[in-house]
């Protein structure tokens, strides 16, 4: 298949749910990693043609939603500095901190911009010499090559005005946190096709040995999804763990190299306090000796703030897999996407956006 419309084909997508139905003999809890992915399951119906054994759960895989409260409010303190262009992706502009958002920020007279990549900062630094330059740099491993090379760029530049705030994250250790968990449920991985394009899926090889639990690396098309879910079902079926490649048309085991060896040149991997699942080893970037020159947390002395997360929002509970956004009692009541209480809420990507996009009203009639 070549085509977008052959991925969102009705007459393939019944095939594979008929599949699904035929292959499925009891109950199993699959976990999709990625934002994109819960917003189609939800925008198509997707589990909606699911055999009621299957449990659909959805994991921390929207990168606005695992950033933590603290690296909000850091973005905030840094944001209100006099002289300061503050960048970020859309996204982030509406994420509550424990006080405000970044929207909030830019309505009270702070020059807080939307781009829509990090090497747009760079461009804006040098030509704002008079000024400092912050970019807020989140996101999984797809879009950390980026915030790579713009701290080449800027280095290459001699651009001393730049900055990084950085709350990059790593998806393989996220899952192991997820499956040594006490409470977890997960059974099966739908992995993150964007992610392994990048990274491949080598890493996820041992994960899968270790806790005897398939990973299918999944599009974010229907057909896509069900083919992933399919085959997530079948070696479960079949009692196999193993790692398959349903996005073959994009992802190698390798991933891209190119993209990785710049990551290393700017970054080194650290700990990581991920919004919902507390402090991971080694699930985190920070920049490495040779860049921290670029480290807007350090040079602006915010690295010690550390809020704590407001105990109405359960987005950690959904993040984890533990609770679906219909569970929380602030869901479409005190939490809306207006009104947001957490960041699932807010992002594009986020769980309980999708939910009250797609699914509010079903929600609604059935209190």
């Amino acid at each position: 298949m070549k085509y977008i419309d052959e991925f969102r084909d009705h007459e393939h997508v019944a095939v594979l749910a008929q599949a699904i139905k035929n292959t499925c003999t009891q109950p199993w809890t699959l976990m999709e990693l990625c934002g994109g992915q819960t917003h189609a399951i939800m925008k198509y119906g997707i589990d909606q043609l699911l055999p009621e054994q299957i449990n659909l759960v959805h994991g921390p895989g929207c990168p606005v939603c695992v950033t933590p409260l603290a690296a909000i409010d850091k973005a905030i303190a840094i944001a209100e500095l006099d002289n300061m262009i503050f960048c970020t992706f859309g996204d982030m502009l509406r994420v509550p901190g424990s006080a405000k958002d970044l929207m909030t920020v830019k309505a009270e007279g702070g020059d807080v911009r939307a781009v829509y990549s990090p090497l747009d900062a760079v461009i804006l630094a040098e030509q704002n010499l008079d000024k400092q330059v912050v970019f807020f740099a989140v996101g999984f491993e797809t879009t950390i090559p980026t915030t790579a090379m713009a701290a080449y760029q800027a280095k290459a530049r001699g651009l001393s005005n730049f900055k990084l705030l950085v709350s990059h994250v790593r998806v393989p250790p996220a899952m192991q946190a997820i499956l040594a968990s006490p409470e977890n449920r997960v059974q099966g991985f739908l992995a993150a096709g964007n992610v392994c394009v990048v990274m491949g899926y080598h890493e996820y090889l041992p994960i899968a040995e270790k806790y005897q639990v398939p990973i299918v690396v999944t599009g974010f098309e229907p057909v896509d999804i069900l083919q992933g879910i399919l085959h997530c079902v079948q070696q479960l079926e079949e009692n196999r763990a193993v790692v398959e490649n349903q996005y073959g048309r994009a992802v190698t085991q390798a991933g891209n190299v190119t993209a990785q060896a710049m990551i290393a040149r700017v970054f080194e991997v650290t700990t990581f306090a991920w919004r919902g699942l507390g402090e991971i080893e080694n699930s985190g970037f920070q920049l490495n000796l040779d860049y921290a020159e670029f480290d807007a947390a350090q040079y602006y002395q915010v690295a010690h703030i550390n809020t704590q997360e407001p105990k109405a929002c359960k987005s950690g509970e959904v993040l984890q897999g533990i609770l679906k956004p219909f569970d929380c009692p602030e869901f479409g009541k005190r939490c809306t996407p207006e009104n947001p209480l957490g960041a699932t809420m807010v992002s594009s990507e986020g769980a309980c956006a999708a939910y009250y996009a797609y699914r509010r009203q079903q929600s609604l009639s059935e209190e």
